[in-house]
C-alpha cells in the first residue's frame, strides 16, 4: 500500500467529461446526464483499498443522506483491475450492492477519465458546482484506518451544503490521503 495525498486540482477547473459503463447495471453513464443537478460529486474509490474500506459505510450514508437533492453522485474506479482482480468491475458491483451504494459506480478500464481528472489516490473527491466549477477537492474527513476518529464525512459534507446553497465553498481544504491509482504499465 502507497500513501498518496490527492493532486489537489486547481479550483474552477470545469469538470471533464466522461462516457463510462455502470459497475452495477451495466447502462452507460455520462457526465452531462446530470445537468439538471446544481453539483456534481465525482469520487475516484475501489473495492481492495483500505482507506476506502474504511469509509465504505459513510459513503454508503452519504448517498442516501442527499438523495432527493439537487446533488449528482458518481463513483469510478479506474485502478488495473489485472494486478488488483478485486476491482474489476464484478468486484465493484459486490462493494456497491453490500454497501448499499445507490449512485452510479463505473468502471474506468481506459484510466482516461482518471488522467483528466488528474486523480491520485483513492479514495479521491471531486465537488463540482452548477456550471460544473471545481469547488472542492480535499478529504472526506480527518478518520483514517486506525486513527481512532470517526468517520463523519464532515469536511466533505460542509462543501456539499455550501455548493448546494450556492454559496461560496472555502479555498482552504486539505488533500485526500489514501491508496494511489494502479496504473497500467
Amino acid at each position: 500500500m502507497s500513501l498518496t495525498e490527492s493532486t489537489m486540482l486547481s479550483l474552477g477547473t470545469t469538470a471533464p467529461d466522461f462516457v463510462l459503463a455502470d459497475a452495477v447495471t451495466g447502462k452507460t453513464v455520462r457526465r452531462d446526464d446530470f445537468r439538471d443537478r446544481k453539483a456534481l460529486l465525482v469520487l475516484f474509490i475501489c473495492a481492495h483499498c483500505p482507506y476506502v474500506r474504511h469509509i465504505n459505510e459513510g459513503l454508503a450514508v452519504l448517498g442516501k443522506d442527499y438523495a432527493g437533492m439537487p446533488l449528482a453522485i458518481v463513483a469510478i474506479s479506474s485502478n488495473d483491475a489485472t494486478t488488483h482482480p478485486a476491482d474489476s468491475p464484478a468486484g465493484l458491483k459486490q462493494q456497491a450492492e453490500t454497501f448499499g451504494f445507490n449512485f452510479p459506480y463505473l468502471y474506468d478500464e481506459t484510466q482516461a477519465v482518471a488522467h483528466a481528472y488528474k486523480a491520485a489516490c483513492t479514495p479521491d473527491f471531486f465537488l463540482f458546482d452548477a456550471d460544473r466549477r471545481l469547488v472542492y477537492r480535499g478529504q472526506f474527513d480527518q478518520s483514517r484506518p486506525g486513527n481512532g476518529i470517526p468517520v463523519t464525512g464532515e469536511d466533505l459534507r460542509a462543501a456539499i451544503d455550501l455548493a448546494l446553497a450556492g454559496k461560496p465553498v472555502p479555498k482552504n481544504q486539505r488533500p485526500s490521503i489514501g491508496c494511489n491509482i494502479k496504473w497500467k504499465e
